[in-house]
């Protein structure tokens, strides 16, 4: 009944969302994407400068599946010194018939599952068929699903990995050694993880952290991290050598790991080679050859947010988790 609100906090978001279901779901979402059968405004932002943080708003309609809402969402990235995470979020599925919100759920976990899985489609789509070595720089919560996904596409022979925390650097090997029976080597410094066939960056910096000459040929980048105006995580000379997709031209453009470059015209639009769901659906071609630089610029966008809501809604009503709010 539309009078009816579900509401599903974190735990029971995690209880029903995992990341094979999770990749399924964003892989049609992208599919979609592809074929120009969604609605994806770019994401609205306010920033709090004096907080070092900012907010999001990202409504989405996937029209082949008629599922629509919108996520709430913020970046802090100094939280964790209070206990917070970095990023937390709130989802709204709406009723397309009556515009009824259906359901209310966490999105703190469902964002990192949904970013995570865009990783791994791209890995799918776009990286060398033998790769069987990833780097991560940056180990926070990202960095755990980025693997998670990953792991679900190629078999991993080798995982490296740095980041500026100690702390975040043991916790990431604990911790996903255990849960994927694998070895991790955490390394002195991000020179040494870029020698890998998949690097991933998932940290929050405003500047190239990732040198040119650091990158072989052959080498697939998920650039996870410049998510906002300002931010960038690669030097601009890597993006003049790869072939670059991202997720969304419009809203990578203005929040991308491109924005930086483009503002600055050491990139054009012409460098860009088109969106993932463009290569998904045989309308682009990526990777060429074993050679290619391929980047995948993530900004994230709500179409994942929906398309995995609406898995985990509806694996809610399966099994009967959730409270049942009266709106009216």
């Amino acid at each position: 009944m539309e009078n009816q609100i579900l509401w599903l906090n974190k735990k029971e978001v995690e209880s029903l969302l995992d990341m094979r279901g999770t990749l399924k779901a964003v892989e049609e979402a992208f599919r979609q994407h592809g074929l120009k059968k969604v609605q994806i405004p770019s994401k609205l932002y306010l920033f709090f400068k004096k907080h070092n943080g900012d907010l999001r708003t990202m409504p989405a309609y996937l029209e082949e599946q008629d599922i629509a809402g919108v996520k709430i969402v913020n970046v802090h990235p100094d939280n964790p010194g209070i206990g917070l995470p970095t990023v937390m979020a709130l989802v709204i599925l709406n009723s397309t018939t009556t515009g009824a919100p259906v359901a209310v759920m966490d999105g703190t976990f469902l964002t990192d599952m949904r970013t995570g899985a865009a990783g791994g489609i791209a890995v799918k789509y776009l990286a060398r068929k033998n790769s069987k070595t990833v780097g991560f720089v940056g180990t926070g919560n990202q960095a755990r699903a980025q693997l998670l996904a990953i792991n679900e596409i190629i078999e991993i022979d080798h995982i490296k990995a740095f980041s500026i925390s100690e702390k975040s650097n043991i916790a990431f090997k604990q911790d996903m050694e255990k849960k994927l029976n694998c070895e991790i080597s955490i390394k002195k410094g991000i020179k040494e993880v870029c020698d890998c066939d998949i690097l991933v960056t998932t940290t929050p910096s405003r500047g190239p952290i990732i040198m040119n000459e650091w990158v072989s040929e052959g080498t697939h980048i998920n650039a996870i991290g410049a998510d906002a105006p300002g931010k960038e995580e690669l030097d601009p000379l890597i993006l003049k050598r790869a072939k670059i997709i991202v997720d969304d031209v419009p809203q990578a453009s203005h929040s991308g790991e491109i924005n930086v470059p483009l503002s600055a015209g050491l990139i054009t639009a012409k460098d860009i080679l088109g969106e993932l769901g463009e290569v998904m659906t045989g309308m682009k071609k990526a990777r060429i050859k074993d050679s290619d630089i391929t980047i995948f610029d993530s900004t994230g966008l709500a179409i994942q947010d929906v398309a995995t809501a609406n898995l985990v809604y509806q694996r809610a009503l399966e099994e009967n988790v959730g409270i049942k709010l009266q709106q009216f």
